[in-house]
């Protein structure tokens, strides 16, 4: 096992090793934004990241284990917005589908 220092001293015994960079991702998105352009910019400024590159990564994040052992709190607070937003995404969709040009007759 390793141990990983967490933000407040804590210290966290882990047996899958988070990497340095999304160790870096999770406590920029664990950070407080005023804007989502403010936090756009600082993706590419201090993360040197595409927006779409920093979300890939955290989705993946979102499901890992070793990310859940290492800062449950954010980890299920990112849990619940995915799930929400897909559940606001399932609401706003037509009950049946839109026909297309390909599916006319």
């Amino acid at each position: 096992m390793n141990t990983l220092e967490r933000g407040r001293g804590e210290k966290l015994q882990t047996t899958a090793v988070l990497s340095a960079q999304e160790l870096t991702i999770l406590s920029f998105e664990a950070r407080l934004w005023p804007s989502s352009a403010a936090k756009a910019e600082a993706t590419r400024r201090e993360l040197a990241l595409t927006a779409a590159r920093y979300y890939r990564i955290l989705g993946g994040l979102i499901d890992s284990p070793a990310a859940l052992r290492y800062d449950p709190m954010l980890i299920r607070r990112l849990q619940r917005m995915r799930a929400a937003r897909l559940a606001a995404r399932y609401h706003r969709s037509p009950v049946t589908p839109v026909p297309t040009r390909q599916s006319l007759p």
